[in-house]
């Protein structure tokens, strides 16, 4: 069953205020990383919605790119738009080796 993509504009609310949930996996994830959490923010603020997977449970979910420091950031995150809260999947730095140059674009193996 198909649902509709996330809703940019409530997912962009409840990071802004600070209405998102962080679960010990994806901190621990962000530690290994190095990737700190107000970047995570920062790309949900303002970085570009680039996939949207519709058919995530219980809340649909986007791939979204944004720039830290010059250097590209995939963070994957959902919405429950009832509760207006935020959900952080996980976040990484993309590859060349599966990202074409753009960041956006999955490499055809």
């Amino acid at each position: 069953m198909k649902t509709k993509p996330l809703d940019l504009a409530v997912l962009r609310e409840a990071v802004a205020e600070e209405r998102i949930q962080w679960r010990r996996h994806v901190l621990e994830k962000l530690a290994e990383r190095g990737i700190q959490q107000q970047a995570v923010r920062e790309v949900l603020l303002k970085g570009e919605k680039i996939r949207d997977y519709t058919q995530d449970r219980p809340f649909p979910s986007a791939l979204f790119l944004g720039y830290i420091g010059g250097k590209p950031l995939h963070v994957v995150a959902a919405c429950d738009e009832i509760n207006r809260e935020a959900f952080v999947i996980t976040a990484y730095e993309p590859s060349l080796e599966v990202f074409e140059s753009d960041y956006r674009t999955k490499k055809k193996l």
